[in-house]
Order: C-alpha cells, then sequence, then structure tokens
C-alpha cells in the first residue's frame, strides 16, 4: 500500500514548475520544507518581460489577475491565467500553477497548487499541495497543526508513516473534489479523483477513485 503514497500515483508532476523539487523526493510532503528556497532559486530566472516584480521574492505573471485588495507575502509565484480574488491572503512559501483560482478571503501558506486548482471561497490551505485540476468547495480547510502539537504522521491502513513534520496539512490528488466546509485533518492524503462529501471530517489515506461520505464510510465511484 505504501507505493499508493508515492507522488506519482498522487500528481501529474507534468502540470507544475516545481517539477524538478518532487522528483527529488519519493513523498510528496517531503517537499514542504524546501518550497521556500525552490522559489527563491527559481524566481530569479523567471523572464523579466513575462513576470512582474512589485516586491522582494513575489513575481506575477503579467497575465494574472491580481485584485487590488489582495495580500500578497514573498517568496511567491503567480503564475500565468491565475485569478486571485478580493480579499485574497497569501502569506508567502506559495507557487499558485496556471489558471489556478485564489477566490475571497481564500488564505494560502507554505503550498504548492498545480495548474487548474481552484480554492475560490473562504477556503485555508496550509502546508499542503493540490493536484492538477483540484477544486475545494466554499469554506473547506486543511488543517495544519494537530491539537497536541506533535509530529504528523500519515496513516494507511492503521500503518504510521513518520512525517518528522509539525505542520502538515494534506496531499489533494489530481481531480479531487473537497466538499463545501470539509476539514482535512494533518496528514491527509486524498486520491486521485476522489470526492469528499460536504461537512466532512477526514483523516489518514483515501485511495483514489473513491467517495467519502459525512458518516466517515468510502465507496468506490465507479
Amino acid at each position: 500500500m505504501l507505493e499508493n503514497l508515492l507522488t506519482n500515483n498522487l500528481l501529474d508532476l507534468e502540470q507544475t514548475i516545481a517539477k524538478d523539487l518532487f522528483q527529488s523526493y519519493s513523498y510528496s510532503w517531503e517537499v514542504l520544507p524546501n518550497i521556500h528556497d525552490f522559489i527563491i532559486e527559481y524566481g530569479r530566472n523567471l523572464c523579466k518581460n513575462k513576470y512582474l516584480n512589485p516586491k522582494e521574492n513575489v513575481w506575477i505573471s503579467k497575465n494574472a489577475n491580481v485584485f487590488e485588495s489582495a495580500y500578497i507575502e514573498g517568496p511567491t509565484i503567480i503564475e500565468d491565467g491565475v485569478d486571485v480574488r478580493h480579499c485574497a491572503f497569501i502569506r508567502g512559501n506559495a507557487i499558485i500553477g496556471k489558471n489556478c483560482v485564489v477566490g475571497n478571503s481564500t488564505e494560502l501558506k507554505n503550498v504548492i497548487l498545480f495548474n487548474n486548482v481552484q480554492v475560490p471561497h473562504y477556503n485555508y490551505v496550509g502546508d499542503s499541495i493540490l493536484g492538477y485540476k483540484a477544486h475545494m468547495g466554499a469554506g473547506s480547510i486543511t488543517s495544519n497543526v494537530k491539537s497536541d502539537k506533535s509530529l504528523v504522521d500519515v496513516v494507511i491502513q492503521k500503518e504510521r508513516i513518520k512525517t518528522g513534520l509539525k505542520k502538515f496539512g494534506a496531499i489533494i490528488g489530481d481531480y479531487a473534489e473537497i466538499g463545501c466546509n470539509a476539514v482535512l485533518n494533518p496528514g491527509t492524503i486524498i486520491g486521485r479523483n476522489s470526492n469528499v462529501y460536504p461537512l466532512t471530517m477526514v483523516r489518514g489515506y483515501v485511495k483514489d477513485n473513491s467517495i467519502i461520505k459525512n458518516d466517515g464510510s468510502i465507496i468506490d465511484k465507479f
């Protein structure tokens, strides 16, 4: 089962500028402590004719739409076609891939959003990675710190994998749909093409092509 957690089984690495960063590690969460340095190195080599550099270590594509009310701290890269809406709060260490939507009052911190991700309404996404075309419904969040502040483990079929991370929210696979007001607890892994019902609390690993219901039961989509 551990092979299900490997990056290539969750994420299409052709859909992010951070492909080389991921390829240095087996598991997606291992990149989280390295996002900061990667952005700074990558950003310094971006074409000045295509990217604005409005403040230190912030690079914004000239083809992105960023509302004046949005707050953006570095290091951050915002790519082509991104829509950053009213009062979005980007706290730094953020890679926002092509054609993503970062919506009203959404907060991002230490994240990689692959291309075409949508976090459009009142979302908190911290210390997390969202795969290609992943979508979080209004009010859904990633909880990135355990209540007892202990290190986060990933649990798959009663086996615990120690991440060594105090802050780790979720890995959301390509095409996954997270329902409105759902909570993904620290260390949650959502497989490709899976759906989480609204108002659902999720922890641990959820395999590809699954539906997670409010009562915690999981059924196959197909």
